[in-house]
């Protein structure tokens, strides 16, 4: 049953929604954040009955599927991101990645984008390396987010045809299809571009080892939430998977100053690990 009213966010509860959040996802938030943690967990909060945001933490911490605890951090994580953002990385993956691995002889090209959200960042480096003529089949392409909701609208491929406003006419005509009838005012990236990506849902704070090296990493647009403390745990893990020589591309509006790691500086937000 809907509550009538809409419950009141106390101290407290922003409190331990602040903890659980920064425990399991690594995103720091803080009393200035009460509104938008209403915000995004109100109407969850009001259809699953729950007589208080307290009451809903019980049943999250209760859940032992996780399914509730997924939802929370669904609401909770922003997902914004475009097509060919911070353009320049991707330049540098064809004139600098893509050389390296062919000179090496290697099989695949292993990629990961490491905070994929509705997944714009990875099929876009699926069209920088087919126009590179990087066979779709020599492609190996992680894409992983935390949200579940983001990974969804990420592998139907499909978009509102405003988030493709600006790219030339050449790009959409290569590899985007316009949708029809009922798909009206949309795109589908085409079937070339989404082949070598694989979705996948991993929380960066739980992840050992993937069990693979990669050529290159994108991990842009999500340390900007972590404290130092977090941010150290993330990039230590991101170096452990990169091969000798791989490139690691933060966003320039991170930084890995302060943080202990082996990368060395390239170019703006692009780093290389030396090699063994």
């Amino acid at each position: 049953m809907l509550v009538d009213s809409a419950p009141v966010l106390t101290d407290r509860e922003l409190a331990d929604i602040i903890r659980l959040v920064y425990e399991r996802s690594g995103i720091t938030l803080h009393d200035g954040k009460r509104a938008l943690v209403v915000a995004r967990l109100q109407k969850r909060v009001r259809e699953g009955g729950f007589h208080s945001f307290g009451h809903y933490l019980k049943a999250v911490r209760a859940d032992e599927s996780g399914r509730e605890l997924g939802l929370l951090l669904d609401a909770i994580a922003t997902n914004h991101t475009s097509f060919f953002r911070e353009a320049q990385h991707f330049d540098m993956m064809r004139d600098l990645v893509v050389p390296l691995w062919r000179k090496a002889g290697r099989r695949p090209l292993e990629l990961w984008s490491a905070a994929c959200s509705t997944g714009e960042e990875p099929f876009t480096m699926a069209m920088v390396l087919a126009d590179a003529s990087v066979p779709p089949d020599d492609i190996r392409l992680l894409a992983s987010d935390l949200s579940s909701k983001a990974l969804a609208r990420a592998q139907s491929g499909v978009y509102p045809i405003d988030r493709v406003e600006g790219l030339p006419v050449d790009t959409l005509r290569r590899h985007f299809e316009r949708g029809l009838g009922a798909h009206t005012g949309t795109v589908r990236v085409r079937a070339h571009v989404r082949k070598p990506v694989d979705f996948r849902q991993l929380n960066l704070l739980e992840i050992g080892d993937l069990g693979r090296r990669f050529d290159a990493i994108f991990c842009r647009n999500v340390m900007i939430y972590f404290d130092k403390t977090v941010q150290q745990r993330v990039v230590s893990m991101l170096e452990r998977h990169l091969r000798p020589g791989g490139y690691l591309f933060i966003s320039h509006s991170e930084s890995l100053n302060g943080l202990t790691h082996g990368l060395q500086w390239t170019a703006p937000a692009a780093y290389i690990r030396g090699q063994a």
